[in-house]
């Protein structure tokens, strides 16, 4: 429960949500990371005395940051990773996925947390999260817990990667494969890539826009496997949102001249939204997480970075 102090005090509650939320709005404080974790420690610390609100606001930001993002997706480079980078991507979807369920039932975590891990481990970490959750109904606490494993082992990624690439005098193409393939979000596989050289980030930046678009078809699979008796299969409309948006991007010049304007507003409603997503937990859904979920999404990325690793030494 929040600190009884604070509660007597619901203008002081309101007055620092409210400022950081300006704060996260239009200053660079906050990072997707940093605000799930602000969110937290206020959710726990001074209570959430707009949760209707919040609860709602978490929902259709993550949509429509999902659809902004889609102004950052070239086609045209999608395309040029040729038949060798859809069929690396679809080959690591696929093995992602499998061993992300075989590993959730093992350790008994739930059907749509353990989704969300894999999901996340499988795409483009929490892009991918944002869209599938709510296709799949996914309550706070699954979202936040999923987004919380991915964000710390990206930043494990983001150090580790360049040293392990010169340990094993990787070339610019196969870093390039590996980092797109094993590291979860895009901006984590650029900063690593980015470290290593020219061609990689080139390379992996390339083939990160491929795995991205696997979000629609991940969507539909996921509305499909959730689908319950009370429940028809559709597709969300942010969805196609998504792919207009990259087809816009891709094919209209004059868009280009804001697309940067656009994915930056996505970015912040992205971040907003994590702050929302943990501000709305509160002690007693945090005591129904267990240390599983984290050891799913540690031995999966390390399963998928080792695999990796050996096809882009061996094959």
């Amino acid at each position: 429960m929040p600190l009884p102090l604070l509660n007597k005090f619901p203008l002081l509650q309101k007055l620092i949500i409210a400022g950081l939320i300006l704060a996260i709005l239009f200053t660079q404080a906050f990072s997707a990371p940093v605000a799930l974790f602000a969110g937290l420690v206020v959710g726990l610390v001074l209570g959430n005395p707009w949760q209707k609100y919040t609860s709602l606001s978490s929902k259709y930001a993550l949509q429509i940051a999902v659809v902004g993002l889609g102004f950052s997706i070239d086609l045209h480079q999608v395309s040029a990773t040729g038949l060798s980078g859809i069929l690396y991507t679809a080959i690591s979807l696929s093995v992602t996925l499998g061993l992300g369920f075989i590993l959730g039932k093992a350790l008994g975590i739930q059907a749509k947390l353990s989704h969300l891990i894999g999901v996340g481990t499988a795409i483009c970490g929490g892009s991918a999260i944002a869209a599938v959750a709510p296709t799949i109904k996914a309550d706070a606490t699954e979202i936040s817990v999923s987004l919380a494993i991915v964000f710390i082992l990206n930043a494990l990624a983001l150090f580790t990667f360049p040293v392990v690439g010169h340990w094993f005098e990787l070339t610019q193409s196969q870093f390039g494969v590996w980092a797109a393939i094993a590291i979860h979000d895009t901006s984590s596989v650029v900063g690593a890539a980015s470290r290593y050289g020219l061609d990689a980030l080139q390379i992996a930046t390339t083939l990160k826009l491929t795995r991205a678009l696997w979000i629609i078809p991940m969507v539909l699979l996921s509305a499909f496997l959730f689908k319950s008796k009370e429940t028809k299969l559709s597709l969300p409309l942010f969805i196609p949102l998504f792919l207009v948006a990259s087809v816009l991007y891709t094919f209209v010049p004059v868009v280009s001249v804001a697309a940067l304007t656009i994915v930056l507003v996505a970015k912040k409603l992205l971040v907003l939204s994590l702050f929302f997503i943990g501000i709305n937990l509160n002690p007693a859904t945090l005591k129904k997480i267990s240390a599983r979920p984290f050891l799913q999404g540690f031995i999966l990325w390390v399963l998928v970075t080792l695999g990796t690793l050996l096809a882009v030494i061996f094959l």
